[in-house]
């Protein structure tokens, strides 16, 4: 499995490489680009979601969240039954951003799927499905777009 190990660190290293490189010209990083993401995929995501689902802190998340906050790339509205919750929205500025690296990493992955057999999609979201743990594997699937 050795092999398999180091090709993943190398994809991964490759993959997140093209997002870095794109946010450090916002002085973001893989925090920022994973918050952003995340609620612009699933707009309406309360903080209490978002920390259960990156599994990280309250304090770790707070930096990043402000940065994005006092930048317009995200906004916070209070919940519609409990006025309490902050729910997170990405900004018209956030979806842009979002979209950029998004694309950017969708390139690299068209390109390396074109390279394989028919189906071979479908056995990639397996494959990396079958990688989460089984307690996270539903949020892992709970993506939109």
């Amino acid at each position: 499995m050795f092999d398999l190990i180091e090709l993943l660190f190398f994809a991964y290293r490759d993959f997140v490489g093209d997002a870095d490189r794109l946010l450090t010209r916002y002085n973001f990083g893989r925090a920022h680009h994973r918050v952003l993401y995340f609620v612009d995929r699933r707009p309406g995501l309360s903080v209490a979601e978002l920390l259960d689902l990156l599994r990280i802190t309250k304090q770790s998340l707070s930096r990043v969240l402000k940065d994005l906050l006092d930048q317009n790339y995200i906004e916070q509205r209070p919940g519609l039954l409990d006025r309490r919750q902050r729910l997170m929205y990405p900004t018209d500025k956030g979806e842009a951003l979002a979209l950029e690296v998004a694309e950017l990493q969708s390139r690299r992955l068209a390109r390396a799927l074109a390279t394989l057999p028919e189906g071979a999609r479908a056995q990639a979201a397996a494959f990396l499905s079958a990688m989460c743990d089984p307690t996270t594997r539903d949020s892992a699937a709970g993506a939109r777009r």
